[in-house]
């Protein structure tokens, strides 16, 4: 008993000796630590993380079994590994930094929470209507919802629409002979962007054998980026919504409405909207209410 509380006092005592600074520089190497494993458990380069893991864990083995040659080599391969490292490492770097400088703290909008959450309903609405029409025509689709991380590069590699978000805007750039059909749609604030994007594809080695391009795009955005994108299959007509790396598929429009309603408007701000904007879908009766009906997929 005599020695924990031994123990306990030199702990304590150790404890004590800890400046305020320290506390500050212990808690935020914690979170930037936190963030970086959270950042590549998420992506493609975990199985990458996993092999320098492996690969210190080697050089410290090597150290204490006195393998020298071995060590050596190690040695040396750490010298420029950390070049390396940036180099492979790079989407995901970027991602985090792109996540750090769109923080909320440094952003400014001028509508106020009422508008946006009408604005966001509305776009959210018309965007439901026009892939439930555009999936039982079977016309392929891929439209990006933007959130925090911007994505000002993308929509440089497109047209610049810069228009109110409309049902059947939406289905003349998607039409089948419409000069940016093939691109991607970019919406930010409630609004079109641009037109004619182009998306970087995923090189997720698991993805269905059946999913083409388009899907591979999106899932692609999903994985640099925090936006939700829409999907719909030219060959089927289903509709598929990929978010963080991940796709969900064959989703009906009214599980489609809800999906974007609760990855575009914050919970807390759903009940203060108003149906002000609110468009009537083909699925629903007179009084707002949804049918049973299931849209085409």
């Amino acid at each position: 008993m005599e020695y924990v509380t031994i123990i306990l006092e030199n702990v304590l005592r150790y404890v004590g000796t800890i400046a305020l600074t320290d506390w500050l520089d212990i808690a935020l190497m914690a979170y930037f630590l936190y963030r970086a494993l959270k950042l590549v458990g998420r992506s493609r380069a975990a199985n990458l993380g996993k092999g320098v893991l492996i690969f210190l864990a080697a050089l410290a083995l090597s150290d204490v079994l006195q393998l020298n040659t071995i060590n050596s080599i190690l040695r040396n391969i750490v010298t420029t590994g950390v070049i390396a490292l940036i180099v492979l490492f790079q989407p995901e770097l970027r991602r985090l930094l792109e996540q750090v400088g769109s923080s909320k703290l440094g952003s400014f909008n001028p509508f106020t929470r009422a508008q946006q959450s009408s604005v966001i309903e509305r776009t959210i609405a018309q965007t439901v209507a026009a892939c439930a029409e555009m999936s039982s025509s079977r016309t392929g689709v891929l439209i990006v919802f933007e959130r925090q991380i911007k994505l000002d590069d993308v929509a440089r590699s497109g047209t610049i629409v810069d228009a109110q978000v409309s049902s059947e805007l939406l289905r003349n750039i998607f039409f089948v002979k419409a000069a940016l059909h093939d691109g991607a749609v970019v919406i930010r604030d409630g609004r079109l962007l641009a037109a004619g994007c182009i998306l970087p594809l995923s090189h997720n080695t698991n993805i269905s054998s059946d999913l083409g391009t388009r899907h591979r795009a999106g899932l692609g955005m999903s994985e640099n980026s925090d936006a939700v994108v829409v999907i719909v299959s030219e060959e089927t007509g289903a509709i598929s919504v990929a978010i963080r790396g991940m796709l969900k598929r064959h989703l009906t429009a009214q599980t489609l409405e809800k999906l974007l309603t609760n990855e575009l408007m914050p919970v807390a701000e759903e009940n203060e909207t108003t149906e002000k904007f609110h468009l009537r879908l083909p699925w629903q009766r007179k009084t707002g209410k949804e049918t049973d009906g299931n849209a085409a997929e």
